[in-house]
């Protein structure tokens, strides 16, 4: 229950930020946080990360309820807490721009940085969540995760377990 929550959790604060972005905010403006850092810039994305695949808007829903399906399957399948948290962000981040795709045919991405002259991509909340997933699901699969053997082991008793 407890990993539905934090899904819904990360797909209220999306949807909420989305709303009052596109309420407040006049689409292309930025409004300095910190100058020359860091902006809020509403903008519309009809494609994937960094505005590619443009116009793909039915691929990528139906894709999106794809892997939504095969990520609550695991998220119900583990008993590990990394990798359900891993899950857990990558599907409420999911579902945030699932929802605005379905909705609105295009994401509202809004946060805006620069690193020296280097203007990254806009992103949302959603997208946030997604990456921090995706790096917590990277971890577990490389440093936390082993295949179970089927064959029973001796353990350090000699005794077959």
């Amino acid at each position: 229950m407890l990993w539905i929550v934090i899904i819904l959790l990360i797909i209220a604060s999306d949807r909420i930020t989305k709303i009052l972005v596109a309420d407040k905010i006049d689409m292309h403006t930025s409004i300095p946080v910190i100058d020359n850092f860091f902006y809020l810039t509403y903008t519309r994305n009809k494609g994937a990360a960094w505005g590619m695949f443009q116009g793909g808007r039915y691929f990528f829903i139906a894709l999106t309820a794809i892997v939504s399906i095969i990520l609550f399957y695991f998220l119900f399948k583990s008993n590990n807490k990394l990798l359900k948290t891993a899950v857990a962000f990558i599907l409420g981040g999911a579902i945030g721009n699932l929802i605005d795709r379905a909705t609105e045919g295009s994401v509202v991405d809004f946060l805006q940085f620069y690193i020296g002259t280097y203007e990254f991509p806009n992103f949302n909340i959603a997208d946030t969540f997604v990456v921090i997933g995706t790096f917590l699901l990277s971890y577990y699969l490389l440093f936390v995760y082993q295949e179970k053997d089927d064959k029973k082991v001796e353990g350090e008793t000699g005794k077959i377990q």
